[in-house]
């Protein structure tokens, strides 16, 4: 083997450990909150299982949990069986919690509630739904029988998705953000404040910083009736009383207080 040969492969070997360890820490992001501390915080908080209302339907939610590499890593419902709550909001829970994480930062919170109006037709962000797909062959996978339960088959895995409705929420634990949060099951807007409730009882509401000064990524309810929003982050009514629930929680801004 001549020289060029050896430094090539010694060069190749060097490259495939360095990645190797490079993917070892990447898949091994510590979870924010486990299961059943999750499972807790969600039955605490909805009004189906004994928490407090919410403004919405009050229907049951599931909540998922990503960590800072986007791999999820916790996911529950709060009815007494999987199907007490709408069953395709597992995924969407996941894919809010993969959409805070992903477009948030240490110093620059964004909900998936603030992303609504720039990413409509016209808006800064147009387009933003299809730039990170869910991962099907993650999506789709496992046995249902454990959708939900400590051993979901999305654990572990990188599930994907953009969503831009209320529901998904950076995690914060004062340090830094340590991962996403995301609930669904509810409209949007009610979504929002179980995520906020919830959030807070995970001790993970330490958030910096976001697009609005005072309340960091909560809901903004800003928006004209030509769907225009004054913050240029602004999310829509909901049909119930869900904005002045928000604006009790300290979780919304603008729009309550309804006739």
């Amino acid at each position: 083997m001549d020289r060029h040969r050896i430094v090539s492969v010694a060069l190749c070997l060097f490259l495939l450990t360095i990645g190797a360890v490079q993917q070892k820490a990447w898949a091994q992001a510590p979870c924010p909150a486990d299961h059943d501390k999750l499972l807790a915080a969600l039955k605490a908080n909805v009004k189906s299982s004994g928490g407090p209302g919410n403004g919405g339907f009050d229907t049951n939610e599931w909540a998922a949990v990503v960590a800072r590499d986007g791999t999820v890593c916790a996911v529950a419902f709060s009815g007494p069986t999987a199907d007490a709550q709408w069953p395709g909001s597992r995924l969407i829970a996941a894919e809010k919690a993969n959409t805070a994480n992903g477009l948030s930062l240490a110093h620059m919170a964004l909900s998936t509630a603030n992303l609504y109006a720039p990413a409509q037709p016209g808006g800064p962000l147009f387009g933003l739904q299809a730039t990170n797909p869910v991962n099907p062959a993650v999506a789709y996978a496992g046995d249902p029988s454990t959708f939900g339960s400590s051993s979901d088959p999305l654990l572990g895995k990188p599930i994907g998705g953009v969503v831009v409705f209320g529901g998904g929420l950076a995690l914060y634990d004062g340090k830094g953000i340590v991962g996403a949060l995301g609930i669904s099951g509810d409209s949007s807007c009610a979504d929002h404040n179980v995520a906020w409730r919830v959030r807070a009882a995970l001790g993970l509401d330490k958030v910096s910083a976001g697009v609005n000064p005072n309340r960091k990524d909560a809901i903004i309810y800003d928006l004209d009736p030509g769907g225009k929003s004054a913050s240029g982050w602004g999310h829509p009514l909901c049909a119930g009383s869900e904005a002045d629930v928000a604006a009790e929680l300290g979780a919304g801004v603008g729009g309550s207080m309804r006739k």
